[in-house]
């Protein structure tokens, strides 16, 4: 499985972005897809997930209301539209697979097995 997250750049606060998760070797369409970001100096965090089926999703609190997680089982890619920008979404931003078929959302990354290798997104103020 490779997962090839792209969509990243400088935005302003306020801006909008969205980032894609392309997944080749294996369909996304019977596994649940994370998102997760590092900002400098800081520890990987959970920032969205969605079920196999594209129907639960859950968010972190900080990005609630403003990101949406989106999934198109057809063209095996993940969605992460992000909204509202702040400085503080500044990061790389990671996508995630789950191991396990029929799998819902998690927040943990012991339960993703496979990551893509990032994309930088920049919020100026």
């Amino acid at each position: 499985v490779q997962l090839q997250a792209s969509g990243g750049g400088l935005a302003q606060a306020g801006g909008s972005l969205r980032l894609s998760c392309a997944a080749s070797g294996r369909a996304i369409a019977y596994y649940a897809m994370g998102w997760f970001r590092q900002a400098p100096g800081k520890e990987r965090e959970f920032v969205a997930s969605i079920s196999w089926s594209g129907g639960p999703t859950d968010y972190a609190d900080s990005v609630r209301g403003r990101f949406t997680v989106s999934k198109d089982n057809a063209e095996k890619t993940v969605y992460l539209q992000m909204n509202s920008l702040k400085p503080d979404d500044t990061a790389v931003y990671y996508c995630a697979q789950r191991h396990t078929r029929w799998s819902t959302t998690a927040r943990r990354e012991l339960e993703y097995d496979y990551w893509g290798q990032g994309t930088q997104v920049t919020v100026s103020s």
